[in-house]
């Protein structure tokens, strides 16, 4: 499959895109007898690309209640196959658990872009890497508790090393393992990163569809 800007096919399943609202089949009348109803919404922090609402809702049974939650500009993450088989990995301090992580490289959305540019962007800036063909395999709500972020996911394949130009502040150690190294490293905890577990068996699934 040739690089491409056209936007990927909103079905569903690993190997094909999910539409950023995908849901579960609705009933004959189109209303979700599970969906809770907006009473207020309030902008509690706005930050440089997370914002907090704090909204009161009626659930289905009629109780009043609050829900806290991130908006989030969505993201892209990018799963680099080489021609020898070998996967391109960075690995990344998350401040939050205060450590470094095991990761596909990733990035937010900016706003008026494409997914497979922002792919395409954030392959580059982070590895340095260009690719000739890209696959979407899917998208998924990481988050679906706190949040509405929704990651794509790419496979890149042709991959041409060029210079990484990572956003000031952001460093990165790229590198390179197996699949079967991969596979090791979620099995025993080495990697517990989300995305990347999600992604290494949608891999896999792809592969072995091939």
């Amino acid at each position: 499959m040739q690089s491409s800007d056209k936007e990927p096919d909103r079905s569903a399943g690993p190997g094909a895109a999910i539409g950023r609202d995908a849901q579960q089949p609705a009933p004959a009348d189109g209303r979700d007898p599970l969906a809770e109803e907006t009473l207020s919404s309030e902008l509690v922090y706005n930050g440089i690309f997370l914002r907090v609402f704090r909204d009161r809702v009626r659930t289905p049974d009629g109780h009043d209640t609050a829900r806290e939650f991130l908006r989030h500009p969505g993201a892209v993450m990018m799963i680099p196959l080489l021609d020898d088989g070998q996967i391109v990995l960075e690995r990344q301090f998350r401040y939050p658990l205060g450590r470094s992580f095991i990761e596909f490289p990733a990035g937010k959305i900016d706003a008026g872009e494409g997914l497979l540019e922002c792919a395409q962007r954030e392959l580059k800036e982070e590895t340095g890497y260009v690719a000739a063909d890209w696959t979407h395999l899917g998208g998924f709500h990481n988050a679906i508790g706190y949040s509405d972020e929704k990651i794509e996911v790419f496979l890149a394949r042709g991959l041409t090393k060029q210079e990484a130009r990572t956003d000031d502040g952001e460093v990165l150690e790229v590198f390179t393992a197996s699949r079967e190294q991969l596979l090791d490293w979620i099995g025993d905890g080495t990697v517990t990163d989300v995305k990347t577990i999600v992604g290494t068996y949608w891999l896999e699934r792809f592969l072995r569809q091939q």
